[in-house]
């Protein structure tokens, strides 16, 4: 067991149902999880690390509920475009993702995030050129260490059957749906202080299919895990 102390802050802001500030406030954590809140002075004299934060403010981490981390390495681009604009001019850029790029975007947007005070992150992922699994991503959360849920994204209708993608950077449906199911089964936790979660999503209505939008839905609702989509992005 491993335990951390953080003693002395200014105020901590615990957020909870009462919006508490406690002066000279701390907390206790045991192998991760927060055991004790409070006055420094009700807290365990010490642990394993001790923090002291005298003049800091303490909060709770932040939650980033949706992010596409690939597209750090292309945030330059057509900044000035509308959606469809914007899309149809990344999309061939994207064609060319590596799982390589996909894990080291995924460390450094991740990376970022953390030193911007956010401990709790998803990430839709829904192209997956050439070698690019959902995996990288998962493996570069657990290294940088916060709390990710993934998002096994999906294209499957190309500009040849009236979608928008070019047909290159569409996926067949059936192996969506397997490798969705890999995934779930391999990586999701639905334990209570879980830091890997799995959730499916479709990528908009125009670009899946209305049988992989229900199919997806179905396969969520089966396990139990989330359902994400794009929705009027430009109202």
């Amino acid at each position: 067991m491993t335990t951390l102390l953080v003693k002395n802050t200014a105020v901590l802001a615990t957020m909870d149902n009462e919006r508490r500030e406690i002066p000279n406030g701390g907390l206790f954590i045991r192998d991760n999880i927060i055991e004790q809140v409070g006055p420094t002075e009700e807290l365990p004299p010490t642990a394993d690390t001790v923090l002291d934060l005298t003049d800091h403010v303490v909060l709770p981490g932040l939650v980033n509920t949706h992010h596409h981390l690939y597209q750090s390495l292309t945030r330059v681009l057509a900044q000035d475009s509308n959606l469809f604009d914007w899309l149809t001019t990344l999309y061939p850029i994207w064609a060319n993702l590596t799982d390589e790029a996909i894990y080291v975007s995924t460390l450094t947007g991740l990376a970022e995030l953390a030193l911007a005070g956010c401990t709790t992150s998803s990430d839709h992922l829904y192209i997956f050129p050439n070698d690019c699994t959902l995996d990288s991503q998962i493996r570069a959360a657990q290294e940088i260490g916060v709390r990710f849920h993934a998002a096994r994204g999906s294209m499957s209708l190309g500009e040849s059957q009236g979608g928008l993608p070019p047909d290159r950077v569409t996926e067949d449906e059936d192996f969506i749906l397997r490798d969705s199911r890999r995934l779930i089964e391999t990586y999701h936790d639905n334990g209570r202080h879980a830091m890997i979660r799995v959730f499916l999503a479709p990528c908009s209505p125009f670009s899946v299919t209305p049988d992989l939008m229900r199919e997806s839905a179905e396969m969520a609702r089966a396990y139990g895990v989330r359902l994400h989509t794009h929705l009027a992005e430009t109202l």
